[in-house]
Protein backbone atom coordinates (compact mmCIF):
# COMPACT_ATOMS: atom_id res chain seq x y z
CA UNK A 1 0.00 0.00 0.00
CA UNK A 2 1.42 3.38 -1.00
CA UNK A 3 0.22 6.61 0.59
CA UNK A 4 -1.18 9.33 -1.63
CA UNK A 5 1.00 12.15 -0.38
CA UNK A 6 4.68 11.91 0.47
CA UNK A 7 5.90 12.94 3.88
CA UNK A 8 8.18 15.96 3.95
CA UNK A 9 10.89 16.02 6.60
CA UNK A 10 12.24 19.53 6.05
CA UNK A 11 11.07 20.41 9.58
CA UNK A 12 14.37 18.90 10.79
CA UNK A 13 16.05 22.15 9.74
CA UNK A 14 13.72 24.36 11.75
CA UNK A 15 11.84 22.89 14.78
CA UNK A 16 9.07 25.20 16.11
CA UNK A 17 10.36 28.66 15.22
CA UNK A 18 7.64 31.02 16.40
CA UNK A 19 9.74 34.19 16.42
CA UNK A 20 11.16 33.48 12.98
CA UNK A 21 7.73 32.76 11.49
CA UNK A 22 6.36 35.98 12.99
CA UNK A 23 9.31 37.87 11.54
CA UNK A 24 8.76 36.37 8.09
CA UNK A 25 5.03 37.16 8.32
CA UNK A 26 5.91 40.81 8.97
CA UNK A 27 8.43 40.74 6.11
CA UNK A 28 5.94 39.23 3.62
CA UNK A 29 2.64 40.74 4.75
CA UNK A 30 3.48 44.10 6.33
CA UNK A 31 6.80 45.63 5.33
CA UNK A 32 9.97 44.08 3.90
CA UNK A 33 12.77 43.78 6.45
CA UNK A 34 16.27 44.81 5.32
CA UNK A 35 18.56 41.78 4.97
CA UNK A 36 15.89 39.37 6.23
CA UNK A 37 18.18 36.43 5.40
CA UNK A 38 20.97 37.84 7.56
CA UNK A 39 18.52 38.51 10.40
CA UNK A 40 17.04 34.99 10.27
CA UNK A 41 20.45 33.35 10.06
CA UNK A 42 22.03 35.57 12.75
CA UNK A 43 24.53 36.81 10.21
CA UNK A 44 24.76 33.54 8.25
CA UNK A 45 22.87 34.42 5.08
CA UNK A 46 22.91 30.85 3.67
CA UNK A 47 21.20 29.58 6.83
CA UNK A 48 18.83 32.55 6.76
CA UNK A 49 17.91 31.88 3.15
CA UNK A 50 17.03 28.27 4.04
CA UNK A 51 14.88 29.44 6.95
CA UNK A 52 13.15 32.04 4.76
CA UNK A 53 12.18 29.48 2.11
CA UNK A 54 10.90 27.12 4.83
CA UNK A 55 9.00 29.78 6.78
CA UNK A 56 7.25 31.07 3.64
CA UNK A 57 5.93 27.53 3.08
CA UNK A 58 4.61 27.49 6.65
CA UNK A 59 3.00 30.89 6.18
CA UNK A 60 1.29 29.83 2.96
CA UNK A 61 -0.78 27.08 4.62
CA UNK A 62 -2.38 29.49 7.09
CA UNK A 63 -5.75 31.17 6.53
CA UNK A 64 -5.91 34.98 6.35
CA UNK A 65 -7.34 35.09 9.90
CA UNK A 66 -4.53 32.84 11.17
CA UNK A 67 -1.90 35.07 9.52
CA UNK A 68 -3.50 38.13 11.11
CA UNK A 69 -3.39 36.47 14.53
CA UNK A 70 0.25 35.53 14.00
CA UNK A 71 1.01 39.22 13.45
CA UNK A 72 -1.15 40.63 16.24
CA UNK A 73 -1.53 37.95 18.93
CA UNK A 74 0.49 37.53 22.12
CA UNK A 75 3.36 35.03 22.18
CA UNK A 76 1.12 32.13 23.29
CA UNK A 77 -1.23 32.77 20.38
CA UNK A 78 1.71 33.11 17.96
CA UNK A 79 3.10 29.79 19.22
CA UNK A 80 -0.26 28.07 18.69
CA UNK A 81 -0.54 29.46 15.16
CA UNK A 82 3.04 28.36 14.41
CA UNK A 83 2.17 24.88 15.68
CA UNK A 84 -0.88 24.82 13.40
CA UNK A 85 1.36 25.81 10.47
CA UNK A 86 3.78 22.98 11.29
CA UNK A 87 0.99 20.39 11.51
CA UNK A 88 -0.62 21.62 8.29
CA UNK A 89 2.74 21.46 6.52
CA UNK A 90 4.08 18.21 7.93
CA UNK A 91 1.70 15.25 7.86
CA UNK A 92 4.28 13.08 9.63
CA UNK A 93 4.13 15.24 12.77
CA UNK A 94 0.36 15.69 12.52
CA UNK A 95 -0.19 11.93 12.15
CA UNK A 96 2.10 11.15 15.08
CA UNK A 97 0.25 13.60 17.32
CA UNK A 98 -3.24 12.42 16.32
CA UNK A 99 -2.54 8.69 16.08
CA UNK A 100 -0.16 8.29 19.03
CA UNK A 101 -0.04 11.27 21.42
CA UNK A 102 -3.77 12.07 21.31
CA UNK A 103 -4.83 8.41 21.51
CA UNK A 104 -2.67 7.87 24.60
CA UNK A 105 -3.89 11.09 26.22
CA UNK A 106 -7.55 10.16 25.71
CA UNK A 107 -7.04 6.87 27.61
CA UNK A 108 -5.09 8.63 30.41
CA UNK A 109 -1.73 7.16 29.37
CA UNK A 110 0.49 10.20 29.63
CA UNK A 111 3.96 8.83 28.88
CA UNK A 112 5.27 8.53 25.32
CA UNK A 113 7.92 5.85 25.02
CA UNK A 114 10.56 5.39 22.35
CA UNK A 115 8.69 2.18 21.51
CA UNK A 116 5.54 4.19 20.75
CA UNK A 117 7.49 6.29 18.29
CA UNK A 118 9.26 3.31 16.73
CA UNK A 119 5.98 1.42 16.19
CA UNK A 120 4.49 4.49 14.51
CA UNK A 121 7.61 5.02 12.37
CA UNK A 122 7.68 1.39 11.18
CA UNK A 123 3.95 1.35 10.50
CA UNK A 124 4.19 4.50 8.37
CA UNK A 125 7.20 3.12 6.47
CA UNK A 126 4.89 0.44 5.02
CA UNK A 127 2.82 3.06 3.18
CA UNK A 128 5.48 5.75 2.79
CA UNK A 129 8.48 4.45 0.78
CA UNK A 130 10.20 7.81 1.28
CA UNK A 131 10.78 6.80 4.92
CA UNK A 132 12.94 3.86 3.84
CA UNK A 133 15.13 6.25 1.88
CA UNK A 134 16.11 8.17 5.02
CA UNK A 135 19.60 7.50 6.30
CA UNK A 136 20.01 6.39 9.91
CA UNK A 137 21.37 9.84 10.78
CA UNK A 138 18.29 11.53 9.25
CA UNK A 139 15.95 9.07 10.99
CA UNK A 140 17.50 10.02 14.33
CA UNK A 141 17.20 13.70 13.46
CA UNK A 142 13.52 13.28 12.53
CA UNK A 143 12.84 11.62 15.90
CA UNK A 144 14.77 14.27 17.86
CA UNK A 145 13.13 17.23 16.13
CA UNK A 146 9.64 15.68 16.31
CA UNK A 147 9.93 15.47 20.10
CA UNK A 148 11.57 18.91 20.26
CA UNK A 149 8.54 20.39 18.44
CA UNK A 150 6.18 18.61 20.87
CA UNK A 151 8.16 20.08 23.77
CA UNK A 152 8.22 23.59 22.28
CA UNK A 153 4.47 23.43 21.57
CA UNK A 154 3.84 22.33 25.17
CA UNK A 155 2.36 18.93 24.26
CA UNK A 156 5.04 17.19 26.36
CA UNK A 157 6.91 18.45 29.41
CA UNK A 158 10.38 17.75 27.99
CA UNK A 159 12.17 15.53 25.49
CA UNK A 160 13.61 13.33 28.24
CA UNK A 161 10.55 12.10 30.15
CA UNK A 162 8.02 12.84 27.35
CA UNK A 163 5.00 13.26 29.64
CA UNK A 164 1.90 14.50 27.79
CA UNK A 165 0.54 17.83 29.03
CA UNK A 166 -3.11 19.01 29.03
CA UNK A 167 -3.79 21.73 26.46
CA UNK A 168 -5.54 25.04 26.98
CA UNK A 169 -5.95 26.98 23.73
CA UNK A 170 -6.25 30.76 23.66
CA UNK A 171 -9.81 31.94 22.76
CA UNK A 172 -8.59 33.79 19.64
CA UNK A 173 -6.90 30.63 18.38
CA UNK A 174 -10.08 28.62 18.94
CA UNK A 175 -12.00 31.09 16.79
CA UNK A 176 -9.65 30.85 13.81
CA UNK A 177 -9.57 27.04 14.10
CA UNK A 178 -13.37 26.89 14.02
CA UNK A 179 -13.40 29.06 10.89
CA UNK A 180 -10.82 26.78 9.27
CA UNK A 181 -11.33 23.12 10.29
CA UNK A 182 -12.45 21.66 13.60
CA UNK A 183 -10.16 18.70 12.82
CA UNK A 184 -7.27 20.95 13.89
CA UNK A 185 -8.41 20.62 17.50
CA UNK A 186 -7.06 17.07 17.36
CA UNK A 187 -3.47 18.34 17.27
CA UNK A 188 -4.24 19.99 20.60
CA UNK A 189 -5.39 16.56 21.87
CA UNK A 190 -9.11 17.35 21.97
CA UNK A 191 -11.38 14.28 22.03
CA UNK A 192 -14.17 13.90 19.46
CA UNK A 193 -16.69 14.73 22.18
CA UNK A 194 -14.81 17.93 23.14
CA UNK A 195 -14.68 18.95 19.49
CA UNK A 196 -18.42 18.37 19.07
CA UNK A 197 -19.23 20.54 22.08
CA UNK A 198 -17.15 23.35 20.57
CA UNK A 199 -18.77 23.12 17.14
CA UNK A 200 -22.41 22.81 18.18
Amino acid sequence: MVAEKKYSFSFTAASLRTRELTLVANHVLVEPIDDIEGVLGHGKRTTGKRYLVEMVKWLNVLTEEQKELLLEGNFNVQKEITFIAVCKNFAFIRDFIIEVVREKYIVFDYEITNGDYLSFFRRKAESHPEIDKLTEVTQNKVRQVTFKILEQAGLINNIKSKMIQPQIIEPQTKKVILKDSSELFKIFLYSDFDIQTLTV
